[in-house]
Protein backbone atom coordinates (compact mmCIF):
# COMPACT_ATOMS: atom_id res chain seq x y z
CA UNK A 1 0.00 0.00 0.00
CA UNK A 2 1.42 3.39 -1.02
CA UNK A 3 1.95 6.10 1.68
CA UNK A 4 -0.77 8.74 1.50
CA UNK A 5 1.24 11.82 2.46
CA UNK A 6 4.78 13.15 3.05
CA UNK A 7 4.81 12.23 6.74
CA UNK A 8 3.87 8.63 5.98
CA UNK A 9 6.53 8.46 3.25
CA UNK A 10 9.14 9.65 5.80
CA UNK A 11 8.03 7.00 8.26
CA UNK A 12 7.95 4.30 5.59
CA UNK A 13 11.49 5.15 4.44
CA UNK A 14 13.12 5.38 7.86
CA UNK A 15 11.07 2.91 9.88
CA UNK A 16 10.47 5.52 12.56
CA UNK A 17 8.16 8.47 13.12
CA UNK A 18 9.10 11.59 11.11
CA UNK A 19 10.62 14.53 12.97
CA UNK A 20 8.14 17.38 13.28
CA UNK A 21 9.41 20.75 12.03
CA UNK A 22 9.99 23.67 14.42
CA UNK A 23 9.36 27.35 13.75
CA UNK A 24 13.13 27.91 13.66
CA UNK A 25 13.52 25.25 10.95
CA UNK A 26 10.69 26.80 8.93
CA UNK A 27 12.41 30.19 9.21
CA UNK A 28 15.72 28.73 8.02
CA UNK A 29 13.99 27.13 5.03
CA UNK A 30 12.21 30.38 4.08
CA UNK A 31 15.51 32.27 4.28
CA UNK A 32 17.13 29.80 1.89
CA UNK A 33 14.20 30.20 -0.50
CA UNK A 34 14.46 34.00 -0.27
CA UNK A 35 18.17 33.91 -1.11
CA UNK A 36 17.54 31.57 -4.06
CA UNK A 37 14.79 33.86 -5.35
CA UNK A 38 17.06 36.91 -5.07
CA UNK A 39 19.70 35.04 -7.10
CA UNK A 40 17.08 34.18 -9.76
CA UNK A 41 17.39 30.44 -9.11
CA UNK A 42 13.61 30.24 -8.65
CA UNK A 43 10.90 31.74 -10.81
CA UNK A 44 8.16 33.83 -9.22
CA UNK A 45 5.70 30.93 -9.36
CA UNK A 46 8.22 28.43 -7.95
CA UNK A 47 9.08 30.81 -5.12
CA UNK A 48 5.44 31.46 -4.22
CA UNK A 49 4.60 27.76 -4.19
CA UNK A 50 7.63 26.74 -2.10
CA UNK A 51 7.10 29.55 0.41
CA UNK A 52 3.52 28.42 1.00
CA UNK A 53 4.68 24.85 1.48
CA UNK A 54 7.50 25.91 3.85
CA UNK A 55 5.16 27.91 6.08
CA UNK A 56 2.76 24.98 6.42
CA UNK A 57 5.33 22.15 6.50
CA UNK A 58 4.69 19.56 9.21
CA UNK A 59 7.98 17.66 9.17
CA UNK A 60 11.66 18.36 8.74
CA UNK A 61 11.61 16.05 5.73
CA UNK A 62 9.03 18.30 4.05
CA UNK A 63 11.39 21.27 4.47
CA UNK A 64 14.41 19.32 3.24
CA UNK A 65 12.61 18.46 0.01
CA UNK A 66 11.85 22.14 -0.63
CA UNK A 67 15.52 23.16 -0.46
CA UNK A 68 17.29 19.99 -1.63
CA UNK A 69 18.18 21.53 -5.03
CA UNK A 70 19.40 24.85 -3.56
CA UNK A 71 22.84 25.86 -2.25
CA UNK A 72 23.28 26.91 1.35
CA UNK A 73 23.22 30.75 1.19
CA UNK A 74 25.82 33.06 2.64
CA UNK A 75 24.65 34.52 5.97
CA UNK A 76 25.05 37.98 4.45
CA UNK A 77 22.19 37.25 2.10
CA UNK A 78 19.64 36.38 4.76
CA UNK A 79 20.38 38.60 7.74
CA UNK A 80 18.46 41.87 7.79
CA UNK A 81 20.39 44.96 8.77
CA UNK A 82 19.90 46.42 12.23
CA UNK A 83 18.69 49.93 13.11
CA UNK A 84 20.70 52.67 11.43
CA UNK A 85 22.00 50.48 8.61
CA UNK A 86 20.75 49.80 5.14
CA UNK A 87 17.58 47.71 5.29
CA UNK A 88 18.84 45.25 2.70
CA UNK A 89 16.56 43.19 0.50
CA UNK A 90 14.66 41.31 3.23
CA UNK A 91 12.42 42.16 6.17
CA UNK A 92 11.32 39.16 8.23
CA UNK A 93 9.16 38.88 11.35
CA UNK A 94 8.34 35.62 13.12
CA UNK A 95 5.62 36.18 15.76
CA UNK A 96 6.68 39.84 15.98
CA UNK A 97 6.44 43.04 13.95
CA UNK A 98 8.60 44.82 11.40
CA UNK A 99 8.59 48.43 10.24
CA UNK A 100 10.42 50.16 7.41
CA UNK A 101 9.56 53.86 7.47
CA UNK A 102 11.16 57.29 7.26
CA UNK A 103 14.18 57.80 5.02
CA UNK A 104 15.46 54.48 3.69
CA UNK A 105 16.70 53.18 0.35
CA UNK A 106 14.45 50.64 -1.32
CA UNK A 107 16.33 48.15 -3.53
CA UNK A 108 14.88 47.17 -6.94
CA UNK A 109 13.62 43.89 -5.45
CA UNK A 110 12.48 43.77 -1.83
CA UNK A 111 11.03 40.82 0.07
CA UNK A 112 8.99 40.85 3.28
CA UNK A 113 7.77 37.81 5.22
CA UNK A 114 5.55 38.11 8.31
CA UNK A 115 4.60 34.98 10.25
CA UNK A 116 1.88 35.53 12.88
CA UNK A 117 2.74 39.20 13.33
CA UNK A 118 2.43 42.54 11.53
CA UNK A 119 4.44 44.52 9.03
CA UNK A 120 4.62 48.11 7.78
CA UNK A 121 6.46 49.15 4.61
CA UNK A 122 6.14 52.94 4.34
CA UNK A 123 7.69 54.33 1.14
CA UNK A 124 6.47 57.92 1.46
CA UNK A 125 9.89 59.26 2.50
CA UNK A 126 11.92 56.44 0.99
CA UNK A 127 14.34 56.65 -1.91
CA UNK A 128 13.54 54.28 -4.78
CA UNK A 129 16.80 53.01 -6.28
CA UNK A 130 15.18 51.89 -9.53
CA UNK A 131 12.53 53.12 -11.94
CA UNK A 132 10.71 49.84 -11.29
CA UNK A 133 10.55 48.46 -7.74
CA UNK A 134 9.17 44.98 -7.01
CA UNK A 135 7.97 44.22 -3.49
CA UNK A 136 7.11 40.60 -2.75
CA UNK A 137 5.14 40.24 0.48
CA UNK A 138 4.23 36.97 2.20
CA UNK A 139 1.70 37.16 5.01
CA UNK A 140 0.97 34.07 7.12
CA UNK A 141 -1.87 34.74 9.58
CA UNK A 142 -0.64 38.34 9.61
CA UNK A 143 -1.28 41.82 8.24
CA UNK A 144 1.19 43.67 6.04
CA UNK A 145 0.56 47.31 5.11
CA UNK A 146 2.35 48.98 2.20
CA UNK A 147 2.04 52.78 2.09
CA UNK A 148 3.02 54.60 -1.12
CA UNK A 149 3.34 58.32 -1.92
CA UNK A 150 1.11 60.00 -4.53
CA UNK A 151 2.46 60.03 -8.09
CA UNK A 152 3.70 56.43 -8.05
CA UNK A 153 2.33 53.94 -10.56
CA UNK A 154 1.05 50.93 -8.63
CA UNK A 155 0.82 47.42 -10.07
CA UNK A 156 -0.69 44.67 -7.92
CA UNK A 157 -0.53 40.90 -8.27
CA UNK A 158 -0.65 37.65 -6.36
CA UNK A 159 -3.24 36.48 -3.83
CA UNK A 160 -4.62 38.17 -0.73
CA UNK A 161 -3.72 41.70 -1.88
CA UNK A 162 -6.17 44.56 -1.39
CA UNK A 163 -5.84 48.25 -2.12
CA UNK A 164 -7.61 51.46 -1.17
CA UNK A 165 -9.82 52.88 -3.91
CA UNK A 166 -10.71 50.97 -7.04
CA UNK A 167 -7.40 49.24 -7.66
CA UNK A 168 -7.46 45.44 -7.65
CA UNK A 169 -4.75 42.81 -8.25
CA UNK A 170 -3.73 42.88 -11.90
CA UNK A 171 -4.78 46.51 -12.35
CA UNK A 172 -2.85 49.79 -12.27
CA UNK A 173 -3.46 53.37 -11.16
CA UNK A 174 -3.28 56.10 -13.82
CA UNK A 175 -0.19 58.29 -13.28
CA UNK A 176 1.87 60.66 -15.43
CA UNK A 177 4.21 59.16 -18.01
CA UNK A 178 7.64 58.43 -16.56
CA UNK A 179 6.36 58.01 -13.02
CA UNK A 180 8.21 55.40 -10.91
CA UNK A 181 6.56 51.99 -10.81
CA UNK A 182 6.03 49.95 -7.65
CA UNK A 183 4.89 46.37 -8.17
CA UNK A 184 3.45 44.68 -5.10
CA UNK A 185 3.14 40.92 -5.39
CA UNK A 186 1.43 39.23 -2.49
CA UNK A 187 0.96 35.77 -1.07
CA UNK A 188 -1.39 35.77 1.92
CA UNK A 189 -2.37 32.65 3.87
CA UNK A 190 -5.14 33.47 6.35
CA UNK A 191 -3.76 37.02 6.35
CA UNK A 192 -3.96 40.31 4.47
CA UNK A 193 -1.70 42.56 2.42
CA UNK A 194 -3.05 46.08 2.12
CA UNK A 195 -1.63 48.67 -0.29
CA UNK A 196 -2.65 52.31 -0.01
CA UNK A 197 -1.53 55.73 -1.18
CA UNK A 198 -1.20 58.57 1.32
CA UNK A 199 0.28 62.09 1.45
CA UNK A 200 3.92 62.45 2.49
CA UNK A 201 4.86 61.33 5.98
Amino acid sequence: MMPTDNAERDQHATGSAPMLASNAERETATQRLQAAFAEHRLTDDEFDERIRQALTARTAGDLDRLTADLPVPSPALVVAAGPGGKPGRFAIAMKSSISRAGRWTVPPRFFSLVYKGSGLLDLRSAELSSAVTTITAVSYKSRIEVVLPPGVRVELGGTGVSAAGDTRPGQTVETPAGAPVVRVKGVAYKGTIEVRTAPGA
